[in-house]
């Protein structure tokens, strides 16, 4: 909990966001933005703007924050709702309104694709939200959601960006992506887009999912693309990365080591399915627990990035406590070895915990709860699984998201 704590601390918006504002425009500053972090990114903005300024932002339910100059606006994620749509419409509105003196500050971090949501002309909220859900389910990668819906969009895949020129425009981003591409993060609504309309329906076409009859017609008549690099209409447009997961894991190991832990990183950016993620890094861990220099000093195996999870039954969990659950079948409850996985911005998946946390007895106090860990898992039932125990891990919205923790302690024999 120490160093997710420590990851935390290294992307929360009071840290990163002063040092890279851009300095004041002659005309005005309207910022803008959408994802589960922008609320704190607003507050932090506010207050190190040295003149005036305004604007409007729209981040989940529930991550909201107080603020002064810049209203923070709360719909829906992962599914868009109506909410999110009248707030890309006055978010547009305030964009068309700006001069080649004034400045654009947009603030962006995950889950902004679903929050900024503006359907193409043609399609319905209804269409949208239907597509997401079987994508989600499909369990579809964050690119490849990203790439059907920057093109069923009015605002994503740079659209917003063009709706500034020709102010200058600078793009502050929390990565919650493998690789940090800004035209990933949140579907790229500042940056152009090398994503195209038939990139869109080989995505559909993978999983073999039917498109509501708007969208599949939108999708096949490949009307406007987005902007393409070298857009002369966004040679004013800026991005700033100003948190990232490789960031967030070089301060959880600088913590480790403090803490007297060898701190191996297996990669910040994983991506595939959670349990078999977990196969392998339990396969890991047992061969950490092998080696003999294990045996004086504990190691921390730490790494990140978004797994998915293909829904085969109607239990209840997120990626994190699959994942976990999986690693505690892995390991068999090998001593020495516990684990926690979380969520950085406090929710796995749509549950209300950020992850779960496993040690060496965590498939024998199931047994004597009468859990059986094989069946939940089976039943994509981790949610209940750690629920029953009391191992869940809640921490509410933490106002920042660099995508998931994850943790494994070996400690010496």
């Amino acid at each position: 909990m120490a160093l997710f704590e420590a990851a935390l601390d290294a992307a929360r918006a009071e840290h990163c966001v002063p040092r890279h504002l851009p300095e004041a425009p002659a005309g005005r500053t309207v910022v803008v933005g959408a994802g589960k972090a922008v609320a704190a990114m607003a507050k932090a903005v506010e207050d190190h703007w040295p003149g005036p300024l305004e604007g409007l932002v729209v981040t989940r339910y529930g991550h909201g924050i107080a603020t002064r100059r810049i209203e923070v606006v709360e719909a829906g994620h992962p599914v868009p709702d109506a909410e999110g749509i009248a707030a890309a419409r006055r978010i547009v509105e305030l964009l068309e309104g700006l001069g080649k003196d004034d400045l654009a500050l947009l603030l962006v971090s995950g889950g902004g694709s679903a929050l900024l949501s503006l359907p193409a002309p043609g399609l319905t909220l209804e269409d949208k939200q239907v597509l997401t859900t079987e994508l989600l389910r499909a369990g579809a990668t964050i690119h490849e959601i990203n790439t059907v819906r920057k093109h069923l969009s009015a605002v994503k895949g740079g659209r917003l960006a063009l709706r500034a020129h020709p102010a200058r425009l600078v793009s502050l981003m929390i990565s919650d992506v493998a690789g940090d591409d800004p035209t990933v993060i949140a579907s790229g609504p500042g940056v152009a887009d090398p994503t195209t309309f038939a990139d869109a329906r080989a995505v559909l076409a993978k999983y073999r999912i039917g498109a509501p009859p708007a969208i599949a017609l939108h999708l096949a008549g490949a009307g406007e693309e987005t902007p393409k690099p070298g857009d002369p209409r966004l040679a004013s447009a800026e991005t700033r990365l100003i948190a990232t997961p490789s960031m967030v894991f070089a301060a959880a190991a600088e913590r480790a080591e403090k803490e007297g832990l060898s701190a191996v990183l297996l990669g910040d950016e994983l991506e595939g399915e959670a349990r078999a993620l977990a196969r392998a890094h339990g396969a890991r861990a047992l061969e950490y627990r092998r080696d003999p220099r294990a045996q004086t000093k504990p190691r921390v195996l730490l790494s990140g990035g978004e797994t998915t999870v293909t829904l085969t039954g109607p239990g209840r969990g997120g990626p994190n406590a699959e994942y976990l659950l999986a690693l505690a079948l892995a390991l068999d409850g090998a001593a020495g070895i516990h684990a926690l996985a979380c969520d950085t911005d406090g929710i796995d998946g749509s549950e209300d915990n950020a992850g779960a946390v496993i040690a060496p007895d965590t498939l024998a106090r199931a047994r004597a709860h009468g859990l059986n860990a094989a069946e939940h898992l089976a039943r994509n039932d981790s949610y209940g699984f750690f629920s029953a125990l009391g191992d869940l891990v809640v921490t509410g919205p933490t106002l920042t998201n660099v995508n998931d923790f994850r943790a494994i302690l070996i400690e010496p024999l």
